[in-house]
């Protein structure tokens, strides 16, 4: 059977098609479901580090408040657990443990962050819970051998680093290339994609590297270090306030080199105006959602429905944030995958459902990138497109690339 259903009434162009190979049966459901609720968990880094990606939880929740005053979804309104644990792995596998165990949860849902994920991710799939649109783009999400309970959600870091290598390879054919990366997979996930896309040419064209620890005050030593090398071209693999800090020691010293940011710290509004918005022109990156900042979306039907849930329900939101645009559209694709379970609400339906998309589009999402999933593919974006801040935002270029030669 083959669903189309609209996310709500007001977005039209947000529709999309589920496959869904199962006919429901009435009132089916799994831990933390019943006639009226579906219980959701998640964890987020409200403290600590990575404290600037709770935007996504607070943007998670108000997407979801926004369901459950417009009826619910199937009629069962969503209790959305978020914690904090600080991005800290320790504490998120205590608090991913609670959520389970006394929350009992139907599923955890945009979890952040690659250390807190892989720290729990046995745990969930023996416990067979849907851990589901994670928020990490490491690449060992898109495993459903090993962790059929896992799936990510946007493209995988080596994705975006091969997509780097061939730009690279492309536009900067002289490249000496640093890398600044943080010291754990998040980072190493860039290092072996970029050597992998650049292949035999790796081991010439990247000169030098240099890692940072969350707990490190600054990433300032390591710039200065990196421009010593006599790179020519630096691709920064850091959380936002380390990416933040880069973009200001390399200004502060006067090194100008073709500066490749990826898609983690490209927040106009928690990165490149904390920076100094003259301090990052001319910086490139790659996204696969629409830029809040961008005018060229801002007259549309979709940026205005954006804009006016902000508006409505993320008031503490950050307008210039593309986090809350990561927000709004993980959560969208959570609404039509539960949407798609109608009254089988058990933790192996939401899998099956999860694991069923089919070109689902979503409202922020650039135009030509579209959600799929499949037993065997638990990657469900893999394109982005490459773009340039120009001081007061970013402007989109080239074509909608994909991580294996598109």
């Amino acid at each position: 059977m083959t669903f189309h259903r609209m996310i709500f009434a007001g977005l039209a162009a947000g529709c999309f098609v589920l496959k869904a190979g199962l006919a429901f049966a009435a009132g089916q459901y799994g831990p933390g479901v019943s006639d009226t609720e579906i219980k959701i968990g998640n964890t987020m880094p409200y403290s600590g580090p990575a404290s600037s990606y709770g935007t996504i939880g607070q943007s998670d929740a108000a997407y979801f408040a926004m369901i459950n005053e417009r009826g619910g979804i199937n009629g069962r309104k969503i209790n959305f657990i978020t914690r904090d644990d600080g991005y800290s792995p320790p504490k998120t596998v205590e608090q991913v443990r609670r959520l389970v165990e006394q929350d009992q949860v139907l599923l955890l849902f945009n979890t952040f962050g690659t250390p807190p994920n892989t720290a729990i991710q046995r745990y969930v799939n023996d416990a067979k819970v849907p851990h589901l649109f994670i928020a990490t783009g490491a690449n060992k999400w898109n495993d459903p051998q090993h962790y059929p309970w896992t799936i990510g959600w946007p493209p995988s870091d080596r994705i975006e680093a091969r997509i780097w290598a061939r730009y690279i390879l492309k536009s900067v054919p002289d490249a000496k290339i640093a890398l600044l990366y943080q010291n754990d997979d998040f980072g190493m996930d860039y290092l072996s994609g970029l050597r992998a896309g650049l292949g035999d040419t790796a081991e010439r064209m990247i000169v030098a590297t240099q890692s940072y620890e969350t707990s490190d005050a600054t990433v300032d030593s390591q710039i200065v270090s990196l421009h010593g090398s006599g790179a020519n071209v630096l691709l920064t693999a850091a959380l936002p306030k380390f990416a933040a800090q880069a973009i200001r020691k390399i200004f502060a010293i006067g090194w100008k080199p073709t500066h490749l940011l990826t898609r983690a710290a490209n927040s106009v509004g928690t990165v490149m105006r904390p920076a100094g918005p003259e301090k990052a022109v001319g910086i490139i990156s790659e996204t696969f959602l629409k830029d809040p900042t961008d005018p060229q979306w801002q007259e549309t039907i979709e940026y205005r429905e954006w804009r006016a849930w902000m508006k409505k329900y993320n008031t503490l939101g950050n307008v210039a944030d593309s986090l809350t645009v990561y927000g709004y559209t993980a959560t969208q694709a959570m609404v039509a995958v539960l949407e798609a379970c109608g009254d089988n609400l058990t933790r192996e339906n939401v899998m099956k459902q999860a694991a069923s998309i089919h070109g689902l589009k979503l409202p922020m999402l650039l135009p030509g990138i579209t959600i799929s999933t499949s037993a065997n593919d638990f990657a469900p974006i893999k394109q982005m497109q490459l773009e340039r801040f120009d001081g007061n935002t970013w402007q989109l270029f080239g074509e909608v690339l994909s991580g294996s030669g598109g």
